[in-house]
């Protein structure tokens, strides 16, 4: 297994789509591009916001290859390889790294309730299956299950190439939790704020960065808070991170993914809308919205 740091902003890149919903190669190739240039440290594809749920098997395998192609080694790639199934998450991971992904994000399996054992044999078995480095996803607000901080432990002191987890529950002593439990086991594990709110308050209590939906918007300003924090300024790193909170405020309009999605062609990247339903925000929202992004624009958000 190649050694592959996890850290930094890694945006969970859009997936682009033309009128009648089919990935939009050509502009998805230029979004690969744009957050490279931004200075991300990663590209994480068919993530939350690159609507992995509304993807078939076959789409997801599809986007992989463009992103691995474009992304040409100059960051890794993420592959959002988590399924219902443990039995569906390790074919999908299998073929993620024959395509050249470089580490798997693996969600908490969804809809049925799980224990924490059947989660700690889901991820044992994903991990062992494939060679590649694996980081734990758990978003319990969407999946329905939580994963405990206990388990990420067990995890990773257990399995070598568990080497990371993303925490999208909004609980920062949650998250914070990850991070002590997984220190002084041996080997680096990183810790990454699935919160773009708690990017650096997780860096600030060691964690490593964020995987950030607020990048496919504001890429530069994303990965300021990051190379803010590494330089030692954390006044600045503080002000940066403060500065994303108008355009997250504007969430309440609506699914977060879908805000994400029409900010970005309001700002003049022509990614579509989400896949159908969820696709649309008020009138007020979309007012909302355009006046928000007019705010960050002026005051320097990029």
């Amino acid at each position: 297994m190649s050694k592959v740091e996890i850290k930094g902003i890694i945006p969970p890149i859009l997936t682009p789509m033309n009128d009648d919903e089919s990935i939009n190669e050509a502009e998805l190739r230029h979004q690969v591009n744009r957050m490279i240039d931004a200075g991300v440290s990663g590209i994480f594809a068919f993530g939350t916001n690159g609507e992995s749920y509304a993807l078939s098997h076959k789409e997801k395998v599809q986007i992989l290859k463009i992103v691995v192609d474009e992304t040409k080694k100059r960051v890794p790639v993420y592959a959002g390889t988590g399924c219902v199934t443990t039995r569906e998450t390790i074919t999908l991971s299998k073929e993620a790294e024959e395509i050249g992904a470089d580490i798997l994000s693996v969600i908490v399996p969804y809809f049925a309730a799980a224990s924490q054992d059947e989660l700690y044999e889901h991820y044992k078995a994903v991990a062992e299956a494939v060679n590649l480095p694996v980081v734990l996803y758990n978003i319990p607000a969407r999946t329905g299950n939580a994963l405990a901080p206990a388990t990420v432990a067990r995890l990773a002191k257990d399995i070598p190439n568990i080497l990371g987890a993303k925490d999208s529950s909004g609980n920062f002593d949650n998250m914070k939790q990850y991070i002590e439990l997984t220190q002084n086991i041996g080997k680096d594990f990183s810790v990454l704020s699935g919160n773009d709110s708690l990017i650096l308050p997780a860096l600030m209590f060691g964690g490593k960065g964020g995987i950030a939906g607020c990048a496919n918007v504001f890429p530069h300003t994303m990965v300021e808070i990051y190379e803010a924090f590494t330089a030692g300024d954390i006044e600045r790193a503080k002000k940066v991170q403060d500065s994303i909170r108008i355009f997250r405020n504007c969430f309440k309009y609506g699914n977060p993914n879908t805000l994400v999605k029409i900010a970005a062609g309001l700002l003049g990247d022509p990614v579509g809308p989400c896949r159908r339903p969820f696709s649309k925000i008020t009138p007020e929202g979309m007012e909302a919205l355009k006046k928000t992004l007019e705010q960050c624009k002026a005051n320097g958000l990029h």
